[in-house]
C-alpha cells in the first residue's frame, strides 16, 4: 500500500514483528531498525542479555563537545494478545481509514519509528551539533529489564541533556509519572487434612487477614499536585492445593504506585508493617517516580513548539504508568525528561490496538522541531 510515510510504514514493518513478552524476541526489530540506522550513518551498538533480548543503542557524535546529545527511548516488546478474539490480525499493520491497527501500533513501536524517522531526517543537524542518543529496548512491559540491564555498566551509555520517552500520550507532553512496586507477600501455614482444621495452621486465613488490613493503608502522604496520590491494589491472592487440606502457603501480589516526595523502600518498609510478622514481603519490581519541573526552559520550550501543532493551550500532566524512564534518567545524568508519543494510551495492551496515522506524522513534526530547537543551543 502506497502513499504513506516513512515513519508509518516503519511503524508497520515493526508491528509485523512478533514481539509478545514473554519471550520477547526483540532481536526481529532491531534487525530492522539497525540496518536502517547504520546506512543513514548512525553508530549502532547491540547490548544483548539474552537469547533473542538485545537493546540497540545509536548514536551520532556532535562535533559540538560544549553541549550534551538529546535523547530518545523507547520499547519494541510488547504486551500478549489477550484471550478475545480481534477484529484485525494483530501483527498485519492493517490500515483502515487513519487508524493502524496491530499489536504494539500505539504501545509503543509507532513512537520509536517516530523518533528514528526524525533524527534520520536530521542527521547532519545532529552531527554538527551536540549528537543524539537513541535508546531502544527490550522487556519494558515486564519492568524495564532491558533498561535496567543497560544501566549495570555506565560506559555504555554515557549522559544526555534532555530525554523523551516516546510512550503513548497522543503527542501531549507529560513531565512525570507514578513509580511502582510490585510485592509478593507469603504467609506460611501448616498443613492438615481438611476434617481436622485445628491439626494445621491456615495460610489462606493469615494472608486474607493481612489483605484486609490493607484495604484503607495510609501512605501518610500529601497527594502531588499533578500526579494526585499514591495507591495500592491487591491484584492477585493464590493459595492452597486442594479443598480438602489446610492450606501451608498462600501468597498476595500487590501493586503499589508511588508519587514523588515518597521513596519506595519507606512505602515498602510501612506495608510490611501493616501486614504483620506472620507474611514474609519481598520485591518483584521497584521503580521510581520521575518529574521535571514544568517552568524548566527545556520543558517551556517542548511546550511552545506542541502548542501550535496540538491546536490547544497545555496544561502540566503526568502519567500514572511507568516508563522506561524511571531507569534511564538518573543514569543519564538526571536531564529534564519528557514523555511524548504518538500512541493512544487508552488503546495501550488493548484488544484491536490501534494508533493513529495522523498522530504518527505529527509526531515526527514535533520531534524534528524540538531536534532543530536542541541543536540551535537554546537551551542547555
Amino acid at each position: 500500500m502506497a502513499g504513506y510515510s516513512a515513519a508509518v510504514e516503519l511503524t508497520r514493518a515493526l508491528i509485523r514483528q512478533n514481539t509478545v513478552n514473554p519471550p520477547g524476541n526483540e532481536t526481529r526489530c532491531n534487525a530492522i531498525l539497525r540496518p536502517l540506522l547504520e546506512t543513514a550513518g548512525f553508530e549502532v551498538l547491540e547490548h544483548a542479555f539474552g537469547e533473542g533480548r538485545s537493546n540497540l543503542i545509536v548514536r551520532i557524535e556532535g562535533a559540538d563537545k560544549s553541549r550534551l546529545p538529546i535523547a530518545f527511548t523507547g520499547h519494541v516488546d510488547t504486551v500478549p494478545l489477550g484471550t478475545k478474539k480481534w477484529n484485525w490480525d494483530s501483527f498485519k499493520a492493517e490500515i483502515v481509514e487513519d487508524r493502524l491497527y496491530g499489536r504494539g501500533s500505539s504501545d509503543m513501536k509507532s513512537g520509536v519509528a517516530a523518533f528514528v524517522d526524525a533524527c534520520i531526517s536530521r542527521r547532519d543537524e545532529l552531527a554538527r551539533g551536540p549528537g543524539v542518543l537513541l535508546i531502544i529496548t527490550a522487556a519494558e512491559e515486564t519492568g524495564c529489564e532491558g533498561a535496567f540491564a543497560l544501566t549495570c555498566d555506565s560506559s555504555v551509555l554515557g549522559v544526555a541533556g534532555a530525554l523523551i520517552v516516546a510512550e503513548p500520550t497522543a503527542n501531549y507532553p507529560f513531565v512525570g509519572h507514578k513509580g511502582a512496586i510490585w510485592l509478593r507477600a507469603v504467609a506460611e501455614g501448616v498443613t492438615a487434612h481438611g476434617s481436622m482444621p485445628e491439626k494445621g495452621v491456615n495460610a489462606v486465613m493469615k494472608a486474607a487477614r493481612a489483605a484486609v488490613r490493607l484495604d484503607d493503608f495510609d501512605f501518610n502522604q500529601k497527594r502531588h499536585n499533578v500526579l494526585g496520590g499514591p495507591t495500592l491494589n491487591v491484584g492477585t491472592f493464590h493459595g492452597g492445593l486442594n479443598v480438602n487440606s489446610v492450606p501451608d502457603c498462600a501468597e498476595l501480589g500487590l501493586d503499589v504506585r508511588t508519587v514523588p516526595g515518597q521513596t519506595n523502600a519507606s512505602v515498602t518498609a510501612g506495608i510490611a508493617i501493616v501486614l504483620g510478622n506472620d507474611i514474609t514481603v519481598s520485591p518483584v519490581l521497584d521503580v521510581d517516580p520521575i518529574w521535571t519541573e514544568p517552568e524548566h526552559p527545556w520543558v517551556q520550550q517542548v511546550f511552545a513548539i506542541l502548542e501550535p501543532i496540538l491546536g490547544e493551550r497545555l496544561e502540566v500532566r503526568g502519567a500514572p504508568y511507568f516508563t522506561d524512564g524511571a531507569a534511564l534518567k538518573p543514569a543519564l545524568g538526571n536531564p529534564p525528561t519528557i514523555i511524548l508519543g504518538p500512541g493512544e494510551a487508552h488503546m495501550a495492551h488493548q484488544t484491536d490496538e490501534y494508533c493513529l496515522i495522523s498522530r504518527i506524522d505529527q509526531a515526527v513534526k514535533a520531534y524534528i522541531q524540538i531536534i532543530d530547537a536542541w541543536c540551535r543551543g537554546h537551551q542547555r
